[in-house]
């Protein structure tokens, strides 16, 4: 199963991630590993701050793995039938990919990927595109290229959750057709 998670900044997408993994492991036996893609560097306090809260609020025996980058990499290296793989998070990895010049050719990787991975894959991602329009060129595309991404994997995972106000709500259910 792959399933994508979207909702603002701290509306529970992460802590709905993490439940659904717990379960997932409870009904298993199989192994969660986090796919983190933030990229803190000295300097950045609430980055680290908010990396510290996510890693304080899932359980220690989970691995984690950091991939600020080349995602559809990792997620072949790491992909089994009995390993979950929890990617967390999309907008962190876009931002990462479009400053490093390689957002098209990593994107299409990524969606390539996901369908021949043997595992079940959590996908969370903010939502960023329900506000105002931003300013500059560069937060226009960023924006642009979140829509696009969430648009594309929406049409290749199996199941699609917005959350809001830690509020589950599912868009695509698997096994119904959403058109």
């Amino acid at each position: 199963m792959k399933h994508l998670i979207i909702g603002g900044a701290r509306s529970g997408k992460s802590r709905l991630a993490q439940h659904l993994a717990s379960q997932w492991q409870q009904q298993t036996g199989g192994e969660v590993v986090v796919v983190a893609t933030a990229e803190c560097q000295p300097g950045q306090g609430t980055m680290a701050a908010r990396i510290a809260h996510h890693k304080a609020h899932r359980p220690a025996h989970w691995r984690t793995i950091e991939a600020p980058r080349q995602l559809a990499s990792t997620l072949r290296n790491e992909s089994s039938a009995q390993r979950l793989l929890m990617v967390d998070c999309l907008t962190l990895w876009l931002a990462n990919e479009m400053a490093c010049g390689q957002w098209p050719e990593q994107k299409s990787a990524l969606l390539d990927t996901l369908p021949s991975l043997p595992g079940p894959v959590l996908l969370v991602g903010n939502e960023v595109g329900q506000g105002i329009v931003p300013l500059g060129e560069q937060n226009r595309r960023f924006v642009d290229e979140a829509g696009w991404l969430h648009q594309h994997l929406g049409d290749r995972v199996e199941q699609v959750t917005l959350v809001v106000a830690g509020l589950p709500l599912t868009l695509k259910e698997a096994g119904h057709d959403t058109q």
